[in-house]
Order: C-alpha cells, then sequence, then structure tokens
C-alpha cells in the first residue's frame, strides 16, 4: 500500500482539481456503499468526523442502530479516471470507528484487520491474487439488465465472435490508471462470460481492489451499454462465475509456503490447507452467500463440490498448482463474487492460521476423483461442501473459530439476514416446480 499522510491528499486533490470525494465503505452483506463529501469538507473527512448510522453498514434498518464514523485510509485515495478531469472525483476507503474513537465490531475491514493482527504477531504477512469471471448481458430501454448475453463467444474466443473485447478492454485500461496490476483478461466459457486475473496484494489490498474491481467493471460496462453481473450462477445450462483466490504466506519478504516435505509443501502450507478443509463447510456460508451461489456448486459442472485438495482436479475447493518456491500458494476455488471480500479472506486466513496452529496433517489429495456426475454426487454425500445457504448456516453457527473472525455482531446480522433469506426462497413456488407437478399432482 502506498503511505499518505492527510497532508499528501490535501495536495494531491489540490493538483489534480477535485471537488467531490467519495468516502466508501462496504456493507456486511458486501455491497459497496459511499458518503460523497466536498472538498471543502475533506480535512474534516480525514480527521474521521463524517457520522451516520450502523443501519447502512448492517444491511437493514431496525430500532437500535447507532452512530459511528468513517475513518479514510489514506493508501487508497485514488481519482475515478472516468470523470471528468474539471471537477474531478476521487474516493477514499474506509474504516469505521465509534463515537470514542474505538473499532465498530460490524465493519467487516476491521474483521478482517483483525485475523490479520494474528498474522503480523507472528511475523507473516498473507498475500492474496484473484481470478474474477462475471457475465455481460444486454439492457433494455430503460437500462435494466435482460437475460440475453452480449455474445456466444466461448473460451478465449477472439472478436468478432467475442463481442466484449471492447468493454474488457477499458475495464482494464481502467483499473491500471487506477493502480491495478492486471495479469491476463480474456473471455471466458460461458457466452458473455469474462474473466480478469488480479495479480498478488497484500491481502487487505486485495479485498479493496476486490470491492473496487467490482463496482469499476459495472460502470465501465454501463458505458458500453452493457450490464455487468457477479452473480454466481445467471444462467441455467451455463457455466457459473467463481471468483479463485490465490493465497501465500511470506515471512521476512520470503515465501514460506516451499518447503522440502511431501508434496514439496512447508508444514505452513500443510496446516493451512488442512485448516481451510476442517473449517470448509462454515467458510462455505461467507463465500457463497447467496441462494443462487449453489446453483454453480453443482457436481459435474466443472465446479468445486468437495471439501478436499487436488493438485489438477476441478472438483475440488483447493488446489496446489505445480510452481513451488516463491511462486508456491494455494488456490481456493470455492468462493464465487457474491461474496464480501473482506468476511471471505478473514474466515479463510482465520482457518489457514488455526490449522497451522494445531498442526494439522494434510489429507491425501483427491487427484484421481472421477467427473462423471453419478460417481460424484456419491462423494458429494460424503466429503462435499454444503449443498445449499441453509446447511452452510448450519455449518456456520456451529464452528467457534470462523465466527470468531467474523466477531458476534457481524456472525448475527449476516445470520439474521442469510436465514430471511432462506425462508423467502423457501416459500416461493418456483416454475420449475409448476412445470414439474402441476399436472401430475
Amino acid at each position: 500500500m502506498r503511505a499518505f499522510s492527510k497532508e499528501d491528499i490535501l495536495d494531491k486533490v489540490r493538483e489534480q482539481n477535485v471537488k467531490f470525494v467519495r468516502l466508501q465503505f462496504t456493507s456486511i452483506p458486501g455491497f459497496l456503499k459511499n458518503i460523497a463529501v466536498t472538498v471543502e469538507e475533506l480535512g474534516t473527512a480525514l480527521e474521521g468526523r463524517v457520522m451516520f448510522d450502523s443501519s447502512v453498514i448492517e444491511g437493514f434498518v431496525g430500532n437500535r442502530e447507532s452512530d459511528i464514523y468513517l475513518v479514510p485510509d489514506p493508501s487508497t485515495f485514488v481519482v475515478f479516471p472516468w470523470r471528468p478531469r474539471e471537477g474531478a472525483v476521487a474516493r477514499l476507503i474506509c474504516d469505521i470507528s465509534q463515537p470514542d474513537g474505538s473499532t465498530f465490531d460490524g465493519c467487516p475491514r476491521m474483521a478482517l484487520r483483525k485475523v490479520l493482527g494474528e498474522y503480523s504477531d507472528l511475523g507473516l504477512s498473507a498475500m492474496v491474487a484473484a481470478e474474477i469471471e462475471f457475465y455481460l448481458f444486454h439492457v433494455d430501454d430503460q437500462g435494466r439488465p435482460t437475460g440475453h448475453t452480449h455474445d456466444l463467444a466461448g473460451y478465449c474466443d477472439l472478436t468478432p465472435v467475442d463481442k466484449g473485447e471492447n468493454a474488457r478492454r477499458d475495464m482494464v485500461l481502467t483499473l491500471q490508471e487506477m493502480g491495478f496490476d492486471v495479469a491476463t483478461s480474456f473471455h471466458e466459457i460461458g457466452p458473455g462470460q469474462h474473466e480478469i486475473f488480479l495479480k498478488e496484494e497484500s491481502a487487505l489490498a486485495m479485498a479493496d481492489n476486490i470491492a473496487t474491481f467490482k463496482f469499476v467493471v459495472r460502470t465501465i460496462a454501463q458505458r458500453h451499454g452493457l450490464h455487468a453481473s457477479f452473480m454466481p450462477r445467471p444462467l441455467g445450462g451455463c457455466n457459473g462465475s467463481g471468483m479463485n483466490l490465490h493465497l501465500s504466506l511470506k515471512k521476512q519478504g520470503n515465501n514460506i509456503f516451499h518447503g522440502e516435505g511431501k508434496y514439496h509443501l512447508s508444514p505452513e502450507a500443510h496446516g493451512c490447507i488442512g485448516g481451510i478443509l476442517d473449517h470448509a463447510g462454515a467458510i462455505t456460508a461467507v463465500a457463497n452467500p447467496t441462494i443462487n451461489s449453489y446453483k454453480r456448486l453443482i457436481a459435474g459442472d466443472l465446479a468445486p463440490v468437495l471439501a478436499a485438495w487436488s493438485r489438477q482436479n476441478r472438483s475440488t475447493m483447493i488446489r496446489v498448482p505445480a510452481e513451488r518456491g516463491e511462486g508456491a500458494r494455494i488456490v481456493l476455488r470455492s468462493p464465487d463474487p457474491s461474496c464480501n471480500p473482506y468476511l471471505t479472506l478473514a474466515v479463510c486466513l482465520k482457518a489457514g492460521l488455526d490449522g497451522m496452529n494445531r498442526q494439522v496433517s494434510l489429507p491425501e489429495p483427491q487427484d484421481q476423483v472421477s467427473l462423471e456426475s453419478r460417481t460424484l454426487r456419491v462423494l458429494v454425500r460424503k466429503e462435499g461442501l454444503p449443498r445449499n445457504l441453509e446447511g452452510a448456516l448450519m455449518a456456520l453457527a456451529g464452528d467457534p473459530v470462523i465466527r470468531e473472525a467474523l466477531g458476534e455482531r457481524i456472525f448475527s446480522r449476516f445470520s439474521h439476514s442469510k436465514e430471511e433469506e432462506w425462508e423467502r426462497y423457501q416459500s416461493t413456488v418456483h416454475k420449475w416446480e409448476t412445470d414439474e407437478y402441476l399436472t401430475n399432482y
């Protein structure tokens, strides 16, 4: 992260003719929010004196909201490149505090900071890269998304088949102008589906980047007359969209996942993988937080459905690439882009730390599992991730380690809203049911 002082920010605002600054934060459900201040109020904002109420971050309005304050992180200052240079608009990502200056325990960014503090106490820093998938859809005359994809292209296709190439190029250029380090971008397997790969950053910076990425991609898509969707599986019969997270640990600047032991992985890597697998059910509730998430996690659809690791098998939630040395890493394949990146990284890293502290043994890899649907479904019943949101929430409720990573306030608010979401889904009669049953029953 760049080290900017309050004075640096004020200087940059003057130099770049910034007139408005958006103070951004992420709610517990994972939505990016903001309060805009004029440049004249920026000094007050930088002192952490912009107040609002907690219902905005907790995701619903109740009768027990509290006053909370935005505390901007100077390292996150950036000017939006798509806005006019005269009267420019910038942003700062914020932590949340209480009136007495103490941490607000409903702030997802602070939940991640807390877990990263535990790593720091051990002299460790967590590094993360991210492969993020999304779909581009046409919009109707009112600008609302339709169910029609922007093209019918496939994996790594080019123009003229890949009609999203221009939009994707502008997304990458915009991200780079904002300081993102983009590795690759290409058309994915599904029609209208795309992927952009963000190179390794510190865990907190990557969580900030993922939250910003979704905002930027949707903004640039809109400027192309399109709607970008991070819904896990927007189209039946087509691939879902995932968000693969590449995790590694460094100590004194050196990657410590490489080792001389079995699979050439260090004890820390063994423990981290084992810890994540031990807490896989609870992690799934956070990393796959919607009803639709589980329409992606289907056996036989090239999706990660097993609480296991492998070197090549696409059905496992963790894959370990062949690269070792400074490139040694684990790839967590189960999260989808509808998740809150701060909470997802917090629970995954907490689980990994728990595994390292307990010196969990690494199970054998599931490299030889058949991808044939029936065979895989049998294995899923024994070693699978939760099959639906209700099962994941039950796993989360029974996992004290993952609950500790979230904190009781976030756990309570998250679980409450997701339980209500599940009940709304359960009480709705869907078209599939009437097509399947109405005539015969």
